[in-house]
């Protein structure tokens, strides 16, 4: 074996190290000097984040190792990339809340999980490999469900891990129930192999059935409905900023993944074997993660049901990314980066709030915009943006996954994406609750006094604000991913 391989995994190597610096400063550092631990791995993995947009330094040209079990790319690198801005500002979020007096003691131990699970992202992201795929997803999975139960001392926050070990290791099973079929058809785990023989064989129905395990098992992590149903209860159950985590970084990395098994690997059966079992799942993950987000007054259950929503909208892109077309592509890639802003900045004032007063209801935000006119405006912010009103970055990024479907040129396609819009509609009435309760619901006495966000919070959501705005307003961005995956 030549281990020079090893060098063209640039950008896990240089997240190893990052947690490695991190680790050793939280074992060998005097209990007195660990206050900073968290700064340490902020300021660490924000120096990594920055080289990382700097291709020059680590090298993102396309490249395989390991005999084609593993890839990377321009696209692959960017994809990472947008992972790191994401997770950069949940740890810059979680700062106030790590250093606090129930979490002090295992404060490094939730920014190296944390690191830990955004590795087994980036090789799901760069498998080529169906072995190194499930590595990948699996050390993804399993800290995650430790970050879950992370509050120790909260009911709630033990129940939402089991639900989710529970449900991870069924997908898991099921998604390896797939990958069995598929290796009885192919005889191999390569993804290129697999398209070949799948191109040979054609549509069979053991090719169905594998296509439904694999469907379903990456449903679970995506939340997809009908496998939905552990997201709510694990949203509100775990700390807030492991719930951002789990509803920006986690699904943004599954829906990658899902875009390159999909297309790499059952491209050639499309329309003949998954097209319309993605539609149907498209519909009811928008309708009913719609639905429900109305009937929620739980901030973190709400925001849990609109991740859902836009889960679907996120597979709009994996459609519109045809074996022809690479808009879908870039439309998948800058709508991730979008939700990350507008989500964030959500669980950003979610967060500030609940570390302040332990408030989480939509009600005790009626009158917020008296008492806490900054958080208001930042979560009405994210609140339009999620929502798709113009001139944000919602707005276009909603625009753009809609445009590269309709190229597509279909029927169905068209039909898809007028549902998808009436449900957009139908969005604007449960986020503009949020709104309606901060801003014309003064009447009511607010719940939640002045007060001050420490410097790491609010320097999260001037971040997210930024890219809320930047991105809405400056086309630079989606130029440059369209130019990158060679529209």
């Amino acid at each position: 074996m030549d281990y020079s391989q090893f060098l063209v995994m640039k950008q896990e190597i240089c997240l190893l190290v990052v947690f490695l610096l991190v680790f050793l400063n939280d074992t060998f550092l005097p209990r007195k000097a660990q206050g900073g631990i968290g700064a340490i791995a902020c300021v660490l993995f924000g120096v990594y984040t920055v080289l990382g947009f700097f291709p020059q330094i680590l090298g993102s040209y396309a490249q395989m190792a390991f005999a084609g079990m593993y890839e990377t790319s321009p696209v692959i690198a960017t994809i990472k990339n947008i992972l790191n801005v994401g997770a950069l500002i949940v740890m810059v979020q979680s700062l106030q809340w790590s250093g606090s007096e129930m979490q002090r003691v295992r404060r490094g131990e939730f920014y190296e999980l944390l690191l830990v699970t955004l590795f087994g992202m980036y090789l799901m992201i760069s498998s080529r490999h169906f072995l190194m795929f499930v590595i990948g997803l699996e050390t993804a999975s399993l800290p995650l469900a430790a970050m879950v139960a992370f509050d120790k001392n909260r009911y709630e926050s033990h129940e939402a891990a089991i639900k989710y070990i529970l449900t991870a290791v069924f997908s898991s099973a099921v998604f390896m129930m797939g990958l069995s079929f598929v290796y009885g058809l192919s005889g191999s785990l390569y993804f290129s192999d697999i398209a070949n023989a799948v191109l040979v064989s054609g549509n069979s129905v053991a090719l169905v059935i594998a296509l439904a395990f694999v469907i379903s098992g990456i449903g679970f992590k995506l939340s997809l409905v009908p496998f939905h149903l552990w997201t709510a209860d694990v949203y509100q159950g775990a700390p807030t900023s492991v719930t951002s985590y789990l509803s920006v970084i986690s699904k943004g990395s599954a829906a990658f993944a899902f875009l390159v098994i999909l297309w790499q690997v059952f491209g050639a059966v499309y329309a003949d074997a998954w097209e319309w079992m993605l539609y149907a799942l498209i519909i009811l993950t928008i309708t009913i993660g719609n639905l429900f987000a109305m009937r929620q007054r739980n901030l973190k259950r709400f925001l849990a049901f609109s991740s859902i929503s836009q889960a679907g909208y996120i597979m709009l892109g994996v459609i519109a990314f045809t074996l022809t077309s690479q808009m879908g592509k870039a439309a998948l890639m800058y709508y991730i980066l979008v939700y990350i802003f507008s989500n964030l900045a959500a669980f950003g004032v979610i967060g500030a709030i609940e570390n302040k007063t332990g408030k989480v209801s939509m009600d005790d935000y009626n009158g917020l915009s008296k008492t806490n006119p900054w958080l208001s405006m930042t979560m009405m912010l994210a609140m339009f943006s999620l929502a798709g009103i113009p001139p944000f970055a919602g707005f276009f990024s909603k625009f753009f996954i809609f445009t590269s479907a309709l190229n597509t040129g279909s029927v169905a396609i068209y039909v898809l994406v007028l549902i998808a819009l009436i449900n957009t509609i139908v969005s604007l009435y449960y986020y503009l609750l949020v709104v309606k309760a901060m801003y014309i619901n003064t009447e009511e006495p607010c719940q939640i006094e002045t007060f001050r966000s420490p410097l790491s919070e609010r320097a999260a959501m001037w971040v997210c604000v930024a890219g809320i705005i930047g991105l809405g307003l400056v086309s630079f961005f989606y130029d440059s991913l369209l130019t990158m995956v060679g529209c």
